[in-house]
């Protein structure tokens, strides 16, 4: 499987998005700059964390706008993984490939630590490696990952079971219903604010995030490989 990784002006997660790809998971992987027309050749998008364009008009807005994300837009549209951390989350409800929309921590403090997330729904691409209800330590680092929606939209994250991730016990910036990470209707797009790719490797603390990689290889297999 071959994954793409996004780079924005700002980007500060792709090395560590490349890493838990390339090097635990051992699948193909590349960079991909922002100003990119084609994503045909990759099975797999991956938008990570950071400041994108600095995050100066508001988080994740300014990178909408990039040439890459109307690939984006068409490799979800035919089905494809997409996950977004963090900031990547934010770009992706600012696409509209996710609803919602991440607001300022409710301490409106920055907040880095490692937290305790439930995995709420184990039926995606993207968890099918873990059990229902598993918590796992993730860490987090961002400034505005409130995440927020109208209650219209909630009824229909629940009703379709899209919210996959919530925060355990503590829920560190305030985020409606506990939410942490929710996918998309049909499934194959994920927005997760923690970072799971900071967490694949024992020597960083957990490794309960290799599983949402290993997920979406297996998925992948399963549907391409005879």
């Amino acid at each position: 499987m071959k994954f793409a990784v996004l780079v924005f002006p700002g980007s500060n997660c792709d090395i560590d998005m490349y890493h838990a790809i390339k090097d635990e998971l051992g699948e193909e992987v590349e960079y991909v700059w922002h100003d990119a027309t084609d994503l045909s050749e990759f099975d797999g998008i991956l938008v990570p964390g950071g400041f994108s364009y600095g995050d100066y008009l508001r988080c994740g807005a300014m990178a909408n706008q990039s040439n890459v994300m109307a690939e984006v837009k068409r490799c979800a549209e035919a089905g494809k993984p997409v996950l977004g951390v963090c900031n990547g989350f934010q770009i992706l409800t600012e696409a509209g490939l996710l609803p919602g929309a991440l607001l300022r921590n409710k301490n409106l403090k920055f907040m880095c630590r490692t937290i305790q997330l439930k995995v709420e729904n184990n039926n995606t691409l993207f968890t099918s490696q873990y059990e229902a209800g598993e918590v796992i330590h993730i860490p987090i680092a961002h400034g505005e990952g409130n995440y927020f929606c109208d209650e219209e939209t909630l009824a229909q994250l629940k009703a379709n079971n899209q919210i996959v991730f919530t925060y355990a016990g503590d829920n560190p910036n305030g985020s409606m219903e506990d939410i942490a990470g929710i996918v998309n209707e049909r499934g194959n797009v994920l927005g997760m604010m923690p970072h799971p790719e900071r967490a694949v490797d024992a020597l960083l603390g957990s490794n309960d995030g290799l599983k949402l990689f290993k997920s979406i290889v297996k998925q992948w297999r399963e549907s391409h490989v005879s």
